[in-house]
């Protein structure tokens, strides 16, 4: 969307215009939601959040400046949404309806692929493939709130570590050191999976 076409959708919702707040809403419902089922890893809780998300957007839109992006401003609600849900500690079991690291890219779907059901898929191929996907899954939930979520902002939005720390409203040096202390973590839960792609070869 062209800056100045936003920026007009947002002076008319501050205005009280509900069509113009949905069509924001329209235009960033699939990013957030993306987001949060990426930190939370429940589609369940991914959902609550993005109500939430998007409730707290429509209280605070008057108090919007725009002195940064839409996006920021918004990204920076979703992920304080996120950060109270894991501090509760409701995120529940975090494979249950999560994705794996390798299921998403920068602008990826992290909702885990379907079963290819064609004749020649290799069935117990797959069955690697999704336990090795759940062993992801669940190191990505051992991680710190804020590492996940650093992590997630990172390798699911594929933000920037300026982005990041701007959303985040803390220094890049900051970011850059969760993101560091998420892969250290990571590559240390994971790292039979790696011997054992290597062994395989």
């Amino acid at each position: 969307m062209p800056p100045t076409e936003e920026r007009e959708l947002i002076r008319q919702a501050q205005r009280g215009d509900r069509a113009a707040f949905e069509e924001l809403v329209r235009r960033y419902d699939r990013v957030v939601l993306r987001l949060a089922l990426s930190i939370v890893r429940r589609e369940e809780d991914a959902r609550d959040i993005y109500q939430e998300t998007f409730l707290r957007a429509y209280r605070s839109l008057a108090s919007f400046r725009q002195e940064s992006r839409f996006e920021t401003w918004l990204f920076r609600i979703v992920t304080n949404a996120c950060l109270d849900h894991l501090r509760r500690g409701a995120a529940g079991p975090a494979g249950a309806a999560g994705a794996g690291l390798g299921e998403a890219g920068p602008g990826g779907d992290p909702v885990p692929d379907l079963a290819d059901d064609r004749p020649d898929h290799d069935p117990e191929r797959a069955l690697q493939g999704k336990r090795i996907g759940v062993r992801i899954s669940d190191a990505l939930g051992r991680l710190a709130p804020r590492e996940r979520l650093v992590f997630g902002l990172r390798h699911t939005q594929g933000l920037r570590l300026r982005a990041i720390a701007e959303i985040l409203e803390t220094s890049d040096e900051t970011a850059r050191n969760c993101l560091y202390r998420a892969h250290r973590e990571l590559r240390v839960m994971l790292a039979d999976l790696r011997d054992l792609k290597e062994a395989s070869r």
